[in-house]
């Protein structure tokens, strides 16, 4: 992931805990009103009109981030990413868009697959071994996903499919990583598929830590 989709992620948390001070008593009811966790997620998301990722860092975050010194700090560091990032406005356009949806991996997307086995050149579940023949890659990964120790989802813009996420339980951690087609790149797309899965994936291991690869691994 680059520097500048690292800003903008950490720009989302900061502006969805800036909300959250502003309407504090109305997230707490939102959260004690929640049946659990992806729907309080879900719950703040739509009341702040944040993305999943903000909504997650509200529903995570610490007491002490409400003191007055921290909600400073915070002001703060908003207010330089805000005059450091204007490319997501501009030069990647679909890293703030809210038009990139996922849905999950499935055969008819052999193609996308094989597109990345060609341009990454390793295996689907993040071990770094070369890559074996598409129809066995995908077989295994069935077996995985089925055995739900792997999620595979496809990003999708409007009806161009534009990379896949990848999810694979190893080590009681989730290795996410994120594919993003040549053609797609540098439109913020890494970023956007990075916030709509972590709910996603969320929901599918709850509980266990993700760690985050980098878009075209």
């Amino acid at each position: 992931m680059t520097d500048p989709d690292r800003a903008a992620i950490r720009r989302d948390i900061t502006a969805a805990l800036e909300a959250a001070f502003e309407q504090r008593h109305a997230v707490l009811d939102a959260i004690v009103e929640a049946e659990d966790r992806p729907a309080a997620v879900a719950a703040i998301a739509e009341l702040l009109s944040v993305p999943a990722i903000g909504a997650e860092a509200v529903l995570g975050m610490a007491f002490d981030r409400l003191t007055v010194t921290a909600r400073r700090a915070n002001a703060a560091e908003l207010e330089d990413l805000n005059s450091k990032l204007t490319f997501t406005q501009t030069d990647r356009p679909a890293a703030t868009a809210e038009t990139l949806t996922l849905r999950p991996f499935n055969e008819s997307d052999a193609d996308l697959f094989a597109a990345r086995t060609a341009d990454v050149g390793a295996a689907g579940d993040g071990s770094g071994t070369p890559a074996d023949d598409i129809s066995k890659e995908i077989s295994w990964a069935n077996s995985r996903m089925d055995n739900e120790e792997a999620v595979w989802l496809v990003a999708l813009e409007g009806g161009s499919k534009v990379g896949i996420v990848f999810g694979e339980l190893s080590g009681g951690e989730v290795d996410v990583r994120i594919w993003i087609a040549p053609e797609h790149r540098k439109h913020g797309y890494g970023t956007a598929a990075l916030r709509r899965s972590r709910s996603e994936l969320a929901a599918y291991f709850p509980g266990v830590p993700m760690v985050v690869r980098a878009p075209s691994s």
